[in-house]
């Protein structure tokens, strides 16, 4: 396989950053959920938070990855029974996508340096506090993020759905191609 994306398919790089994004996704919304039913006596109601915003961190560090990747190794041109309207929602969810994480991770960002305190990676280093400001900025930032991350989630689920029509119904390579295959 190509590390590149062709014409055709994905290449190996945009279907790893593909499938780790959304592993790392689903599973910072699972310890979100739980992390916040955590009781102050819990051995992991500050390990949680703290893995948490780690894991978010990289994930944001992840993301503009594979957005300048993105811009080097251009996606695959659409299959060709993809009409104008099929084509035009594809870029518009992707966009969303995009846009929706960075914004999740910009309040993700926000609620925790709040009080202006940094937010440390991992204890390796401490990304500092630089957006201290904002009137009430933990409570309408907590609001974003929660109501943020449940969207996403459901539209990922959507975009999942979409591309099992694509692969199942329309019997098209969309699907395939994000697994390693060329298009037909």
């Amino acid at each position: 396989m190509q590390w590149r994306n062709s014409s055709s398919r994905y290449g190996l790089v945009s279907i790893l950053l593909h499938w780790v994004v959304a592993l790392v996704v689903f599973g910072l919304f699972g310890l979100g959920l739980w992390m916040v039913g955590l009781d102050y006596y819990s051995s992991w109601y500050r390990t949680a938070p703290d893995l948490h915003k780690s894991i978010g961190l990289t994930l944001f560090a992840l993301m503009l990855a594979r957005l300048l990747w993105r811009l080097l190794s251009p996606p695959p041109l659409a299959p060709s029974n993809h009409g104008k309207l099929t084509q035009l929602a594809s870029k518009l969810g992707h966009a969303a996508l995009y846009l929706g994480l960075f914004v999740l991770m910009l309040s993700g960002y926000l609620i925790s340096t709040a009080d202006g305190r940094g937010i440390s990676l991992f204890g390796l280093f401490e990304i500092p506090a630089t957006l201290t400001s904002i009137p009430d900025q933990a409570d309408i930032a907590g609001l974003v993020h929660e109501y943020l991350a449940w969207g996403l989630v459901v539209f990922a689920g959507l975009h999942a759905l979409a591309a099992l029509k694509h692969h199942f119904i329309d019997r098209d390579a969309t699907l395939t191609r994000m697994l390693g295959r060329a298009s037909k």
